[in-house]
């Protein structure tokens, strides 16, 4: 029996390492976090504020003072707890190796549904580069394999035309509008609903970003 319905502490889905996938800025793979990622982690979020800010949800406190390296270790801990129990898979996203942004998983559900949603970020200096496109077909393929998803879920904001074209490359369809659905940045903001079903793969989400000549394997 698999080990998220018997209640042990981990489950088949993470920790895991994926890819890497090859794109023209690099190979581009998808790792655990890791408590020693304060620092860096800290300095991405910090430096990538203005570019970041627009589309999180709105958090208590300064931006600066919400991503010192000492707010790190309880959002790991916390994050590493809901993973264990299934409920999350974070990942960061690397470059060659390199700590370039965060993948996430979350409000994974079992039974009748077996969906999640995913959301990402990658740090400014690499954007327009096909990272966040290889990171999330990546993660795509890891929920539909190993984890055994059937669906999954992205919401973005009208006004984010990189992350639409994002999720569109990987094979995400638009599904409709929520209406003053997420606070961000202080005010209720609408946002874009796209979904994608493992049978609307064909083969996967990897070789449709290869097919399409976007990505490659090593």
């Amino acid at each position: 029996m698999l080990r998220w319905l018997t209640g042990e502490s981990s489950h088949a889905g993470w920790p895991a390492t994926l890819g890497p996938l090859r794109t023209a800025a690099g190979g581009v793979g998808l790792r655990p976090i890791r408590l020693r990622d304060a620092k860096t982690w800290s300095e991405l979020r910090i430096r990538n504020q203005n570019t970041l800010l627009p589309w999180e949800p709105t958090g208590i406190g300064s931006w600066a003072d919400r991503h010192q390296p000492s707010a790190w270790p309880p959002l790991y801990a916390v994050l590493k707890s809901e993973a264990k129990r299934g409920a999350v898979m974070p990942f960061v996203i690397e470059l060659d190796g390199a700590y370039v942004g965060q993948l996430t998983v979350g409000n994974i559900q079992r039974g009748a549904v077996r969906t999640a949603w995913i959301g990402y970020w990658v740090d400014s200096d690499h954007f327009g580069r096909g990272i966040a496109t290889a990171a999330v077909a990546l993660g795509v393929d890891h929920c539909f394999g190993q984890v055994g998803l059937h669906r999954l879920d992205a919401t973005v904001q009208p006004e984010n035309m990189a992350s639409q074209a994002v999720l569109s490359k990987v094979g995400f369809r638009r599904e409709g509008l929520l209406e003053r659905y997420m606070d961000v940045n202080r005010r209720w903001r609408d946002h874009l609903l796209y979904a994608l079903t493992a049978e609307e793969l064909v083969g996967s989400a990897a070789e449709t970003l290869v097919r399409a000549g976007r990505a490659g394997f090593p």
